[in-house]
């Protein structure tokens, strides 16, 4: 199989020095990236502005803003038999950016937002895509109704959901807890393990569902 997998954060510029992100490292995409290299099959992994070496046999792009990895996928996600998008990708970004550093003052600073592209929205829609879509959803709260919603919402097969809001696992950690939500209604809940080992079953199930 042909995979294509987003992974890590996007860097949305506030000014040249400035920019407004997250706290995603990118482990577990680039993990999932590696599985499905190793397991045989074919990788495009493009991947935020993190500081992980690339995978043995993967195809790496690197990007920066939600714009630059919307376009990454619209480039490549044609060839690509399953997708797994596990970037944290910026909902919004700054409006009006300024040209220039912005020097402090003793006045309230006001920053207008607006939406970024909606990448893993746009897949079935804008794309016209029909492979196997695998969507992340990182909650803090009432992890399941999100999981489901996001689901239908963006046409996606399977969602892997995980609450980052309990210590040690998900941000900034090299272990992972998740629960899978299937198209079908099936869910299955994964414990904490090692996002390495975690990616190897990921990517077997994936492979597997897709086949169906």
């Amino acid at each position: 199989m042909h995979f294509l997998i987003t992974a890590g954060p996007t860097r949305e510029a506030l000014d040249p020095v400035r920019y407004l992100s997250n706290r995603s490292s990118g482990r577990m995409g680039f993990a999932l990236a590696a599985a499905a290299a190793a397991a045989g099959h074919s990788v495009a992994l493009i991947a935020g502005p993190v500081t992980l070496a690339t995978p043995e046999g993967v195809h790496r792009v690197d990007v920066t803003s939600a714009q630059d990895m919307f376009d990454a996928v619209k480039a490549t996600l044609s060839t690509a038999d399953a997708a797994i998008f596990s970037a944290a990708v910026a909902d919004h970004r700054p409006a009006n950016p300024s040209a220039q550093k912005i020097k402090k003052t003793d006045a309230a600073l006001t920053i207008t937002l607006e939406r970024t592209p909606d990448i893993l929205g746009s897949v079935r829609g804008v794309f016209g895509w029909r492979g196997f879509l695998v969507g992340f959803a990182a909650e803090t709260e009432d992890l399941l109704p999100h999981a489901r919603e996001k689901l239908e919402r963006k046409g996606c097969d399977l969602i892997v959901a995980n609450d980052v809001s309990q210590p040690g696992i998900g941000f900034d950690s090299s272990d992972n807890a998740v629960t899978l939500v299937f198209r079908d209604g099936g869910i299955r809940e994964l414990p904490r393990m090692a996002k390495d080992e975690l990616a190897a079953l990921l990517i077997a199930r994936i492979v597997a569902a897709a086949a169906k």
